[in-house]
């Protein structure tokens, strides 16, 4: 299967174009730079130009992911995230694809008004980004009703792995504690997400791709465990034999004092596509502190 993947040089893009290919994908790499194909998936000039490229399916993770950018600019998100979709739908349906997945999200979810959180449970978005993520999901949705395109939909928890961006939570701490420098819990790391290993993500959009039973049909993917934010920071610190200290500090606004809790069943995915975790969250941790130690050696 000859693949197209857009957002191919983000943290997920990196991870799942080297994992397809080593499944015997063909894979077309996609971003605005340092990509094979170079261009910006929201200019309908640019996408509807890829007509005359080979592929069967498409893979599309390109998207705006800052939610303080989604804050500061939300036209610009709304462009990437909903029309940039919405290009690469109708590039889809001209191209007739065997297959269309898309990396949606739990902030479709929000703050989740049922544990755990199932496909069935209502949104709830916050932030422009979340609701770019539903007006996506919608869009899709509507191909798949009324013109027959064959869409998956993957509502992802928390990912991370190697080539995570240092200020996202898992590599800042590691990167802490391999310091011992300070690690602060705000409200008192009381929040909880279920992380995740990267390469479970990469399997589930495998299944996604292969499985026919998976067509029309959204996906929470994750290992369906809930941690807090204190018990991530006091696993890295005791994986790292660090002297970190952990700050419990107070909420950084009245709106966080209520802790915010997330973690998904999976049932559905396992049932369905017959999927499972393939590498556990030490393991990936593991993983990820090699990363980081590499990373701080490396001469400047």
């Amino acid at each position: 299967m000859k693949v197209l993947v857009t957002g191919a040089n983000g943290f997920i893009g990196k991870h799942l174009v080297r994992y397809l290919r080593e499944r015997g994908f063909n894979v077309i790499d996609l971003d605005l730079k340092s990509s094979t194909i170079i261009g910006d998936i929201s200019d309908w000039n640019f996408v509807s130009s890829l007509e005359h490229l080979n592929f069967d399916a498409i893979v599309h993770l390109a998207a705006m992911v800052e939610i303080k950018d989604s804050l500061d600019d939300t036209h610009r998100c709304y462009q990437v995230n909903s029309f940039g979709t919405l290009n690469l739908l109708e590039l889809a349906f001209k191209k007739k694809v065997d297959r269309f997945v898309y990396s949606s999200s739990a902030n479709v979810y929000g703050l989740p008004l049922e544990l755990p959180v199932k496909e069935t449970t209502p949104f709830n978005p916050r932030t422009p980004y979340d609701y770019s993520k539903v007006v996506s999901e919608y869009l899709i949705q509507s191909y798949y009703t009324n013109r027959g395109l064959p869409i998956v939909i993957l509502r992802s928890w928390k990912l991370f792995g190697e080539y995570e961006s240092e200020n996202k939570v898992i590599p800042r701490f590691i990167k802490s504690c391999l310091l011992n420098q300070p690690i602060p819990l705000y409200n008192g790391g009381r929040d909880t997400t279920d992380p995740y290993y990267i390469l479970n993500y990469c399997y589930a959009v495998e299944l996604a791709l292969t499985k026919n039973e998976a067509i029309g049909e959204a996906f929470n993917v994750g290992t369906g465990s809930e941690l807090s934010v204190r018990e991530i920071a006091e696993t890295i610190k005791k994986m790292t034999d660090s002297k970190s200290e952990l700050q419990f500090l107070p909420p950084r606004s009245p709106r966080e004092a209520t802790p915010m809790r997330s973690y998904p069943s999976i049932e559905k995915i396992q049932s369905r596509l017959g999927y499972k975790p393939i590498v556990s969250f030490t393991e990936g941790l593991e993983r990820t502190i090699k990363w980081m130690i590499e990373r701080l050696n490396r001469p400047s």
